[in-house]
């Protein structure tokens, strides 16, 4: 086949939508206008959906996107992730998930974990800055709320010279409430954990203002504190995010492109703590 030219033969195609995800998914795609030219047939919704997820797994430019593939054109898979962003598909099929997961007994609300990663940024757009660990190149950050098995419920996009603490309460704010059990749906979690990167007293009142007890490390205090047991479960978060290869390196000047993979990106990971655990 001639997939094969583009992975390894013992390399599955992660980009091959299944017929389980491909449910989840249709439901909540926005219909298609009506067709303004005429012209070749409309590419279908499944097949854009692959080249797109192609694009995330291989970090290939749209422009070459291989067309033997038949998932349509680079830019008619970039139109059609920027329309369903904007629609607000990735957001709702985050919580379809995180419904599935809650009703399993599946989320463990008694802490949640919290952490950012810093990504280049190959052109400077809207949400990027001079990083602080690359030379102030250009460079946006990925912040990242887990719970406490590492299943994300909240991912947001800064510059890169923002500090992690201007996050905090935003991405507490980001995490939508669940349903799935009898009673009201839930979005606190019992416990946040965060490294020195959040330590301020002010964010600490705030987050118990939330009925959240915060636990996060001190500056000036030696290292030893054990929170390292439970922090590593939003590494290994990132580290997921970090192996689809277009969110490796910031290439779109658009923000909301790069935040419309991320978000799609974190629909890919629930969607596999849904499968192993449900």
């Amino acid at each position: 086949m001639l997939v094969g030219l583009f992975v390894g033969k013992r390399e599955s195609r992660p980009w091959v939508v299944s017929d389980e995800l491909w449910s989840l998914i249709e439901p909540l795609l926005p219909d298609p206008g009506p067709k303004l030219v005429a012209g070749r047939p409309r590419v279908p919704d499944r097949q854009a959906l692959c080249g797109i997820l192609f694009v995330l797994h291989t970090g290939i430019q749209w422009e070459y996107l291989p067309q033997e593939l038949g998932f349509g054109s680079g830019m008619t898979c970039w139109r059609r992730l920027a329309a369903w962003n904007e629609a607000g598909v990735w957001d709702r099929l985050h919580l379809v998930l995180l419904s599935k997961l809650r009703a399993a007994r599946q989320l463990d609300w008694s802490r949640a974990v919290i952490d950012s990663s810093h990504v280049r940024a190959a052109r400077r757009g809207p949400k990027s800055g001079p990083s602080p660990v690359d030379r102030a190149r250009p460079g946006s950050k990925h912040h990242i709320l887990v719970d406490g098995q590492g299943i994300p419920l909240a991912v947001s996009l800064t510059g890169g010279n923002r500090n992690d603490v201007t996050q905090l309460m935003p991405l507490l704010a980001k995490i939508p409430s669940v349903p799935g059990l009898v009673g009201r749906p839930r979005r606190r979690p019992d416990i946040l954990l965060g490294d020195r990167g959040y330590d301020h007293d002010k964010y600490r009142r705030l987050v118990w203002a939330q009925g959240i007890k915060p636990v996060i490390a001190r500056r000036g205090v030696p290292h030893g504190s054990g929170l390292g047991v439970h922090r590593w479960v939003v590494e290994r978060t990132i580290a997921w995010f970090h192996g689809f290869r277009r969110l490796r390196v910031r290439w779109e000047r658009r923000d909301d492109i790069h935040e419309a993979f991320l978000g799609l990106a974190t629909c890919l990971i629930t969607h596999r703590h849904v499968q192993r655990l449900c």
